[in-house]
């Protein structure tokens, strides 16, 4: 368990675990609006938007992880965040973000408005990823 000046966080995605370990401080993007989670938070859940979530080590470093949606847990010094589409930006740069948006876009264009569910998705994912690497920038 993560000591007071600390927090445990975990980042799952539907399929895997993105990211776990311990963290100075969390920011995320909620329904109500960008929520910072420090070591001793008050116990809370929300509702994430498709944004980037900043998780600061202990060692100072700052993984930056694209989500598009989901819950943000804080209990006992443990951060959850749980999300159907979770990835960390290494490697990714804003061009290629952007490009990942235009080919989501085209795509929702192209989509029958009937079943367009899936090509929103994809939107949603490549914009969390472009708001993800402009952050990491």
């Amino acid at each position: 368990m993560a000591d007071q000046a600390s927090l445990h966080v975990e980042v799952v995605s539907a399929d895997r675990v993105v990211w776990s370990g311990e963290s100075t401080n969390v920011v995320a993007r909620t329904t109500e609006g960008d929520l910072g989670v420090l070591p001793g938070h008050s116990p809370l859940l929300a509702i994430l938007v498709p944004s980037a979530c900043e998780v600061v080590t202990t060692g100072g470093e700052r993984e930056i992880v694209a989500v598009d949606g989901g819950f943000i847990s804080v209990a006992d010094g443990r951060v959850s965040i749980l999300s159907e589409f979770a990835s960390l930006t290494t490697g990714l740069t804003v061009a290629d973000a952007q490009r990942l948006v235009s080919e989501a876009e085209s795509m929702l264009e192209d989509s029958d408005p009937d079943n367009d569910d899936e090509a929103r998705k994809m939107l949603a994912r490549a914009q969390a990823q472009l708001k993800a690497a402009e952050k990491a920038a």
